[in-house]
């Protein structure tokens, strides 16, 4: 028995009869939150127990949530299995009420979202490494962090969200599953999340970069790069041996992107590792040719590493030497710093048992 959120709008209809059903049933799913069928109103008994003998209707339980100071939320879902997973919710701007409380703007969220249980790309900086990789996620596991934290934050139906493929595992890895993901997210009967609302943020499988290109479905792509030459990198991502930075940029500059949009380029700066001016020059030499947003993301350290958080000052002196180089660039304000905000954070206090 599969979880109901596996399926696109279009399998539901080829598997229910009367066809208009299956919009219902959408709409229940993407616009109510609800998770019980006995809860959809307008449909007859002999569906709800069709419903029920057929489909789950919810797979992941809130196992904890940790709430910061900035608005941000990270989750650590359950899964039937057993296994973890984090979410996190970003609140990227507040609401703004005029002097009557009236909303003249309302808030601003990205969410980031896991596809698989663990990683296997193995970065060195990464918490989710230490845990191995277990398993891809299902395409219903992956919609339904977005279903939960609507309904649990109460978030409007019609209020968009941005999502970022950036929270444990590497997308790519678990392609087909990610990409049927990124269909139902932008069912207009559903969630309506639109595909260019949607980043794929990757440590850079080149051959999968083009093959997504070839999808041209309108996604973002953000490519984790994090240093300018081989050896760097290689020792930050170990799958750099199979997928230098010279393939990656080849596939980028081949993958189909708005002219409006740019492709984001994520470097996360450690000190006295990429830190340097020198590493600056070096990044632009590499994204010539390349419509590219960098962005620059502080470390935040964890214990047990041994590598340290950039200072305010090379942030910014890295910063202004991409800008003054004509490279839009930007410096990712860290969200989150008094929760387990890091990937694999919550989820490695919670395996150790610390509250």
């Amino acid at each position: 028995m599969h979880s109901i959120y596996n399926y696109t709008l279009e399998e539901l209809k080829e598997q229910l009869k009367p066809s208009f059903r299956a919009k219902q049933i959408y709409n229940w799913l993407y616009k109510k939150y609800v998770t019980q069928f006995d809860d959809m109103k307008n449909l007859p008994n002999d569906l709800k127990n069709h419903l029920k003998e057929n489909f789950k209707a919810s797979t992941l339980k809130i196992l904890k949530k940790e709430t910061s100071k900035d608005g941000s939320i990270k989750y650590l879902f359950q899964l039937e299995d057993g296994h973890t997973i984090e979410t996190v919710l970003l609140l990227m701007k507040k609401k703004k009420t005029n002097e009557e409380g009236v909303v003249e703007k309302s808030e601003k969220y990205t969410v980031c979202i896991s596809t698989q249980v663990g990683c296997k790309v193995g970065c060195s900086f990464c918490l989710t490494a230490k845990g191995g990789f277990i398993r891809n996620l299902t395409v219903g596991e992956i919609i339904e962090q977005i279903v939960q934290l609507k309904k649990d934050n109460e978030i409007a139906e019609n209020k968009a969200l941005n999502i970022v493929y950036m929270g444990m595992g590497e997308p790519l890895d678990n392609y087909d599953n990610l990409i049927k993901a990124i269909k139902i997210f932008s069912e207009l009967d559903g969630l309506a999340i639109a595909p260019r609302r949607q980043t794929i943020s990757t440590s850079g499988i080149s051959t999968k970069i083009e093959k997504l290109g070839a999808e041209d479905l309108g996604i973002q792509l953000a490519i984790s790069l994090h240093a300018v030459d081989d050896g760097l990198r290689s020792e930050l991502i170990p799958m750099n041996k199979a997928y230098n930075i010279s393939s990656i940029i080849e596939a980028v500059k081949n993958f189909p992107i708005d002219a409006r949009k740019k492709v984001m380029f994520e470097y996360l700066v450690i000190k006295d590792k990429n830190d340097d001016t020198d590493s600056a020059a070096k990044l632009i030499k590499l994204l010539n040719g390349i419509n590219a947003k960098v962005n620059l993301i502080y470390f935040n350290p964890y214990p047990g590493t041994s590598y340290q958080r950039p200072t305010r000052e090379n942030m910014i002196n890295f910063q202004e030497y991409l800008l003054s180089k004509g490279l839009i660039c930007t410096i990712r304000e860290s969200k989150g710093l008094d929760i387990s905000a890091a990937c694999g954070q919550l989820k490695e206090k919670d395996a150790n048992g610390i509250a």
